[in-house]
């Protein structure tokens, strides 16, 4: 029996200095403690955008001001086969509020928190060959 895909959104929010928004999953959710992009499943009737723009004001009490679609990755979780659907948003409005009591960090290459949430690799790779940097999953962990 093969398990359904469980659509996410996610975001890579990116300020002016190149720094990038991780947050930390937070109490009671897999991979509790875990950081990760801040995002969350696209609910029926959502486009990405929609299903982004509604978690980060949710989780993070932001508001994008647009979120510029970029790749597609897949992981399969023990617990959710999930696919990611990455945008990446420079503009937002808004004080952060970490909603659901878990924490952030705005992170320069290569990022430091740990540990990172497994299907972050995919995109941190991806991130890093366009940024012209060097990846090493084993430095950051995976």
């Amino acid at each position: 029996m093969t398990r359904p895909w469980t659509e996410v959104a996610a975001g890579i929010l990116l300020r002016a200095d190149g720094s990038m928004l991780l947050s930390s999953r937070p109490a009671g959710k897999p991979y509790e403690g875990y950081w990760e992009f801040p995002g969350g499943k696209i609910e029926a009737g959502e486009s990405v955008e929609q299903a982004l723009r509604r978690e980060l004001q949710e989780e993070l009490g932001i508001t994008i001001a647009a979120a510029q679609p970029w790749k597609v990755t897949e992981h399969d979780y023990p617990h959710a086969l999930v696919r990611l659907h990455w945008c990446k948003a420079f503009e937002w409005r808004g004080e952060f509020e970490m909603r659901e009591g878990q924490s952030m960090a705005w992170q320069t290459w290569p990022p430091t928190v740990r540990p990172l949430l497994p299907g972050a690799f995919p995109v941190l790779e991806m991130l890093a060959q366009e940024w012209g940097l060097p990846f090493d999953a084993a430095v950051l962990g995976g």
